[in-house]
């Protein structure tokens, strides 16, 4: 039997709605090693939700954008993607305690690098998104989305953060340098499934900064955003 106290009182206090089908709310903390472990009580995982959620938070960001700016095309969606990133949704969910809600087998709960733990939690954001968009109606997830993610977006200008690292670290050494820079994988480590990457990146053949990720492109962008903190 589950437990949902803990569910329906976050919904009450963070979200601040009442399910009417409290269920889909815990699938949402689901994730798939739960229901792999415990496959007698645990039937359903939070993918599905996950994939409704990613819409619905995207729609609700790009009408926040298109509506309040009026920028160029290429300015709005690089804004739309700092905000709806794994890092940013990852720590919106820390935020709001998911963490302390997550169903997740023993061995992921243990076993999970931080990078892991990221991902994990800015799915299960956009899974609750999914939820409440079911449950309560777009209201209720615009509601959430904008209270939790879109909120940020003031510091987020202030920061630059939204700014492509890789291409502003280009237009740098390209004007100070006349040079392009390189990027070259230097170490890759772990399973198939939880990859760690290395990259450097080189202008000439100075290795001017390292950068780590699940993906060779994350990584290269890393190793950019590290680069321009020295410039």
């Amino acid at each position: 039997m589950i437990y949902t106290q803990p569910y329906v009182d976050f919904a009450k206090q963070s979200l601040g709605v009442t399910f009417n089908d409290i269920q889909m709310l815990i699938t949402a903390f689901t994730h798939r090693s739960y229901v792999n472990e415990h496959k007698k009580t645990a039937k359903e995982h939070n993918e599905r939700l996950e994939f409704l959620g990613d819409a619905v938070l995207e729609l609700v960001t790009t009408r926040f954008l298109y509506d309040g700016f009026d920028d160029p095309e290429g300015t709005l969606t690089n804004w739309r993607s700092s905000l709806v990133r794994t890092e940013s949704i990852g720590e919106a969910a820390r935020q709001e305690g998911f963490a302390d809600l997550m169903r997740l087998s023993r061995g992921e709960r243990k076993a999970s690098s931080e990078r892991a733990r990221v991902q994990i939690l800015a799915n299960a954001y956009e899974a609750v998104v999914g939820a409440l968009y079911l449950d309560q109606g777009y209201d209720a997830a615009q509601k959430f989305i904008e209270r939790s993610v879109l909120s940020t977006f003031d510091g987020i200008l202030k920061s630059g953060s939204w700014q492509d690292p890789k291409s502003r670290y280009q237009e740098i050494t390209q004007s100070r340098e006349s040079e392009t820079p390189q990027y070259k994988v230097l170490t890759e480590e772990g399973p198939d499934h939880d990859k760690l990457f290395t990259v450097g990146v080189f202008v000439g053949d100075d290795l001017r900064a390292k950068g780590q990720g699940p993906s060779k492109q994350t990584a290269q962008v890393a190793a950019a955003a590290t680069a321009l903190k020295a410039v």
